[in-house]
């Protein structure tokens, strides 16, 4: 079993216990000019880390990443760079299914970021929808960091003029796979990238990381593996978990259904989180 270094501290989506500073936006008037004028390096100063990063584990992760497992310092707020992913509505109904069925098998399973056993959610097909299938996931393109205030502007302007203009591809999730967090106190359902939009991502995690070595943040891990979680468990269940996801997948493989991909997404573009602030980081142009 693959295991993926993660790092998920919390099941809740609380970033910061601060509101977070509003610097101005990385646009001028002149976006076409801003993006053929290249940055100077950031400062010396901005590469000064965030103090008292505390456990700060490693991590590789999709859904989860706007946990933060660092301890709340004065001052530092938590980075988090993704691609925001929503779940078509043809491919529900399957999902659902499946969901089903895992969960009668391991019932300790819990919906990611809302923190609600998904149990309680099997018997209402349309809770199950809204609340295990019907919110917003994340493809993380970096780890999330603490970063000081005084590096809020630099990170997101050099993120905006280093990603504002992305070309519309087509993300295809076709693998079910089973990762635990590296101190094996955590174990995730989650979707992968495998084929379609993985050369994409893989570029635009580059790219992030640039960014982040600019400023003098640990970079992304060197083979990421772009996924999204639906589900945790406490503990390292991975071996069960995977067993019983192999199982049922070679079921739906029988009854001939999600074959080759269980759903497809859009990219609609790439987000920056800097505490509980939000930012556009590009935008996407159709061929």
């Amino acid at each position: 079993m693959d295991a993926l270094i993660a790092s998920y501290g919390d099941a809740s989506s609380d970033d910061s216990d601060n509101d977070t500073p509003n610097p101005p936006p990385p646009q001028t008037s002149n976006s076409q000019a801003s993006s053929t004028t290249l940055l100077p390096p950031p400062p010396l100063f901005l590469l000064e880390p965030p103090n008292s990063l505390g456990n700060m584990e490693s991590l590789q992760i999709g859904q989860a990443a706007r946990v933060r497992t660092f301890p709340h310092v004065e001052g530092n707020y938590a980075l988090h760079v993704y691609i925001p992913v929503y779940i078509p509505s043809t491919p529900k109904k399957d999902l659902a299914l499946f969901l089903k069925k895992v969960t009668s098998l391991v019932p300790s399973l819990h919906v990611v970021d809302v923190d609600v056993p998904l149990n309680s959610l099997c018997k209402d097909d349309q809770k199950l929808a809204e609340v295990a299938l019907g919110r917003e996931f994340h493809i993380s393109l970096g780890r999330t960091v603490p970063i000081r205030v005084h590096q809020i502007d630099s990170v997101v302007a050099m993120l905006w003029q280093k990603l504002q203009f992305q070309r519309r591809y087509l993300i295809d999730f076709s693998k079910w796979e089973v990762f635990v967090n590296d101190d094996h106190t955590r174990t995730f359902l989650s979707m992968e990238v495998i084929t379609g939009g993985l050369a994409e991502i893989t570029k635009q995690i580059q790219v992030v990381n640039e960014v982040y070595r600019l400023h003098n943040l640990p970079e992304f891990y060197k083979d990421p593996r772009p996924h999204i979680s639906l589900a945790w468990a406490l503990g390292d269940i991975s071996d069960s978990l995977k067993r019983i996801v192999e199982e049922e997948m070679k079921r739906v493989n029988v009854r001939g259904s999600l074959q080759k991909c269980i759903f497809t997404s859009k990219f609609s573009g790439i987000e920056c989180k800097i505490g509980q602030k939000t930012y556009k980081i590009c935008k996407v142009q159709d061929d």
